[in-house]
């Protein structure tokens, strides 16, 4: 049996977790060039806790209207400060990342209960329309023109897969998380930022394999290519 070739445009919801993407590499930059440079651990971490702020705020501004993963951020930043100024220790700022995360599947379980679950949302702009591999004619050939809109409506294996996808999605987001807490208050303060910042590209990777597997597995490109029938 052959090996389906991945889809073009495989089904992510990168741009909605940018802000969360941002809020974690530009801190490990920045406290490692503030350490190089001879500054403290807690100028180097409060430092790197600005950016994502700056970044969030910068956005909602840009958009003239808060979002929620804007907010998260803004939250997680404004609790760590806080637990890092009870307990006088540098590792609740470093767990910030952690926090984030929880939040960020927090809302993804969440949108469960909403009308369309955040990851049928945030792929319909990269996926609907795009072209589906035909494992007969075995080609990219286009989709059904019937809208997602209908496909949700109508086909309750659709509904089933964003669902599912949606909980995958989550509880991979939510191990990321409990990873990150766990890594801050247990290993050195200085390995911290680093193996926090190498640990979301091989979450993200991992989740595009396993939702690739998932959809050709559940009839989700077969939806696409025939529509509802």
């Amino acid at each position: 049996m052959g090996t389906t070739p991945a889809p073009p445009n495989p089904p992510r919801a990168a741009h909605a977790l940018r802000p969360m993407v941002t809020g974690i590499f530009a801190p490990v930059a920045l406290y490692y060039s503030i350490r190089a440079a001879d500054g403290s651990v807690w100028l180097a971490l409060t430092a790197g806790a600005v950016v994502p702020a700056v970044s969030a705020l910068a956005g909602m501004l840009r958009r003239r209207r808060a979002d929620a993963m804007s907010l998260v951020m803004l939250a997680a930043l404004a609790v760590t400060a806080a637990l890092s100024l009870v307990t006088g220790s540098p590792r609740a700022l470093l767990a910030r990342d952690g926090l984030v995360t929880a939040a960020w599947a927090a809302f993804m379980y969440a949108s469960l209960l909403a009308q369309r679950p955040v990851t049928f949302t945030e792929s319909r702009p990269l996926l609907e329309g795009r072209r589906v591999f035909d494992p007969t004619a075995r080609a990219w050939v286009r989709p059904s023109a019937q809208s997602w809109d209908r496909l949700w409506q109508q086909v309750p294996r659709f509904r089933q897969i964003w669902r599912a996808c949606t909980v995958i999605w989550g509880t991979a987001i939510l191990a990321d998380a409990v990873i990150r807490v766990i890594i801050a208050y247990t290993l050195p303060v200085g390995t911290v930022p680093a193996l926090g910042g190498a640990l979301w590209p091989v979450t993200f990777v991992a989740l595009q394999i396993v939702t690739n597997v998932y959809f050709a597995r559940s009839g989700f490109w077969r939806i696409l290519r025939d529509g509802a029938q």
